[in-house]
């Protein structure tokens, strides 16, 4: 799960109450681009948007035990990111979303080639339903993650 709290008033008050919902799940909290504000609500790392994936690695670094991931909007952008450190890439717009930052949407191939490029983790983001991840499935995206939405089989 990542709070992205786009500086927020009440930003630390609702990542602590995130965070002890996400132990109580069993799920992990990751906080975008604010590794200060992950620190303090007890996350268990930080999601960096694409311009600043380079600070993977330095992340990583100053916080042992952390979950950095990056947000790639392209295979460039994606290498990039696991190259300086990044433990997983968060793909995106896998298919047409009608998120407001949402983007061209990669699809199913090309996104299957972008993942066998790489050497590490791939989630997808945007546009995932029951069917578009049959889809991933479908491409031969074993081990590709869906990170929106929920497939149930």
């Amino acid at each position: 799960m990542v709070y992205r709290a786009f500086g927020t008033p009440d930003a630390e008050a609702s990542a602590r109450r995130l965070a002890a919902i996400a132990r109580e799940r069993g799920l992990l909290l990751l906080v975008g681009a604010d590794a200060g504000l992950a620190g303090r609500a007890g996350a268990r790392g930080v999601h960096l948007p694409e311009r600043l994936a380079y600070r993977a690695g330095a992340v990583r670094r100053m916080r042992h035990g952390w979950i950095v991931t990056a947000a790639a909007h392209s295979a460039r952008a994606a290498h990039l990111a696991l190259r300086a450190g990044a433990d997983a890439v968060v793909v995106s717009t896998a298919f047409e979303s009608r998120s407001a930052s949402a983007g061209r949407s990669i699809g199913p191939v090309r996104l299957a080639a972008l993942a066998r490029g790489l050497r590490g983790p791939v989630y997808a983001l945007g546009g995932i339903t029951n069917k578009t991840a049959r889809r991933l499935k479908d491409a031969g995206l074993v081990g590709l993650a869906a990170v929106e939405g929920l497939i149930r089989t």
